[in-house]
């Protein structure tokens, strides 16, 4: 058998209904952390102190930081399974079929509440294991499209 016989035994992947990266708000704290590196790049060079330079180089990783990290997960759902994926790669890291959850919650603390953002915690009918969606936007919105799919 050749492998494009095989590949078309295989079962097509139900079309994509919801997908996302977590959101620009997920990363918050590096944000934090790059304004406070750039304030002392700024201080530095204001008073005539070496080292400025690698203060502000700094404070430019840490955005880069961000970006990567935001784009390491992709969060999908299907008509019959949710789905995360590496966002580079495209190769599942965790599934599980609609069929087997048996609850979905949302969680926010203050600030991701402030920033319209939260975490779907989904768990399992038949075990213990769970799906963290983290840096959701509108995790009450998507908590209802998993609902309803159910």
């Amino acid at each position: 058998m050749t492998t494009l016989q095989l590949m078309e035994k295989q079962e097509p992947e139900s079309p994509v209904v919801w997908e996302t990266f977590p959101s620009w708000a997920q990363f918050s704290w590096l944000y934090l952390m790059s304004a406070l590196s750039a304030i002392r790049a700024a201080m530095f060079h204001r008073f005539g102190l070496g080292g400025w330079e690698m203060w502000m180089i700094g404070a430019g990783i840490l955005i880069a930081c961000a970006a990567v990290l935001r784009h390491w997960v992709h969060y999908e759902l299907t008509r019959d399974r949710i789905m995360v994926r590496n966002g580079y790669t495209g190769r599942v890291i965790q599934s599980m079929l609609l069929s087997d959850i048996r609850e979905v919650i949302v969680r926010q603390g203050f600030v991701a509440q402030f920033f319209g953002i939260g975490t779907l915690v989904i768990h399992l009918r038949t075990s213990d294991r769970m799906l963290s969606l983290r840096g959701v936007c509108d995790p009450e919105g998507v908590k209802i499209r998993i609902q309803a799919l159910t």
